[in-house]
């Protein structure tokens, strides 16, 4: 059952709507009001708007990389198998009729450059999938795991942001074939 307290309701509308609205042209009255709570529920819970946030972008952070990560370990036996694998875990989440890209690359992106806030709280997540992608091409045998995993993550980006702005969910597929390409 899930949690229906005003907290979580909260952090499920905000959710809903930063990704598919964007944060800034959602005010905290439409959280509020998709959620059935008052404002000061939210202040109370939250502080601001800032922190509600900062609460979306790591409470979906976590349950998006827990679905990933173990999505990916369920793919093809050995690294190699997981890594390719990994375009087509990518590719059933496009195809979600609540894809709306990546949260944390959405909010970098509507946010000042120079603002760390939110960049912070990206990074830490980019920093467990990045891990778990170097311990993939270490066991894959790669000469310089890191870099391999770097490359790999970069298409992971690449296609997030092209199934994004295209609506395809296919572009999965080509950067399944790159990371193929770069496993050889």
């Amino acid at each position: 059952m899930a949690d229906d307290t005003a907290r979580a309701r909260l952090l499920r509308a905000a959710a809903d709507l930063f990704c598919r609205h964007g944060i800034n042209a959602t005010g905290v009255d439409a959280v509020v009001a998709a959620a059935g709570t008052a404002k000061t529920t939210l202040y109370k819970a939250f502080g601001s708007k800032e922190g509600l946030i900062e609460a979306v972008l790591e409470t979906e952070g976590a349950a998006w990389r827990d679905w990933f990560l173990t999505e990916v370990d369920k793919c093809a036996d050995g690294p190699r198998g997981k890594l390719i694998g990994i375009f087509d875990v990518l590719e059933v989440w496009f195809k979600k009729e609540h894809f709306f890209g990546c949260p944390f690359i959405n909010a970098v992106g509507e946010f000042d450059k120079d603002d760390e806030r939110y960049k912070r709280i990206a990074l830490a997540h980019k920093s467990v999938i990045m891990k778990r992608l170097t311990e993939l091409t270490a066991e894959a045998g790669a000469e310089m795991p890191e870099a391999l995993a770097h490359q790999i993550g970069l298409l992971i980006d690449g296609a997030i942001v092209a199934a994004m702005v295209s609506g395809d969910a296919g572009v999965a597929r080509f950067a399944r074939s790159a990371t193929a390409k770069l496993l050889t």
